[in-house]
């Protein structure tokens, strides 16, 4: 009886595993990336292995679906393989696993139940062990592009350079009227959008 109790409690903890793991293949939000300055400015992209998308500050969003497999980043499509090939072996595991439980009437003898109750058990580890590196390749891509500064793609175009006083980040013209040398000063610290 406590060997049906404990099929029973890692067939149901297998079967949540496996519902994690194909409710994270069309979740929108793989990768998040905030460009924040202005009213004006503010945009928040997000993306995920099927599409592209922003939000600006109004929250209008635009989204635009990848447009081929050919055109595609080498990292997205092996993240899409693997995660499909996570959620294929974790349906055919829960199978094999329904079938080989002492506790089912199918699946023939006490041996052929074992056998497909490991062979479920294999299955079970190779969807986990794909789930977890297509996010680890996903993830590295994201924080070696946050890390690397030659990509600036969404990324904001002024560097935080430390506390400083109100007295020093003003900036006054040295001669009255010349308003244009203070005009370039906030273009600088606020980006090309600031002024519309």
């Amino acid at each position: 009886m406590g060997s049906m109790a404990t099929e029973i409690v890692a067939f149901l903890l297998t079967i949540s595993g496996w519902i994690l793991v194909s409710s994270t293949l069309p979740i929108d939000y793989w990768k998040v990336s905030s460009v924040d300055g202005t009213v004006i400015t503010t945009a928040t992209f997000w993306s995920n292995l099927w599409k592209t998308c922003v939000t600006d500050s109004t929250g209008v969003s635009n989204c635009k679906d990848f447009p081929s497999m050919l055109a595609l980043d080498a990292y997205i499509q092996v993240c899409r393989g693997l995660m499909i090939a996570a959620v294929c072996l974790g349906f055919f595991g829960a199978t094999l696993a329904l079938v080989g439980m002492k506790c089912t009437k199918i699946g023939g003898s006490d041996s052929t139940k074992a056998r497909l109750t490991a062979l479920s058990g294999f299955q079970f580890i190779l969807c986990g062990l794909c789930s977890m590196t297509a996010c680890s390749i996903y993830a590295r891509r994201i924080t070696t592009d946050f890390f690397d500064p030659l990509f600036v793609a969404q990324k904001a175009e002024y560097s935080y350079r430390g506390a400083a006083s109100l007295a020093t980040t003003r900036h006054y013209p040295s001669k009255p009227g010349s308003s244009l040398q203070k005009d370039t000063h906030e273009q600088r610290q606020f980006g090309r959008n600031a002024y519309v």
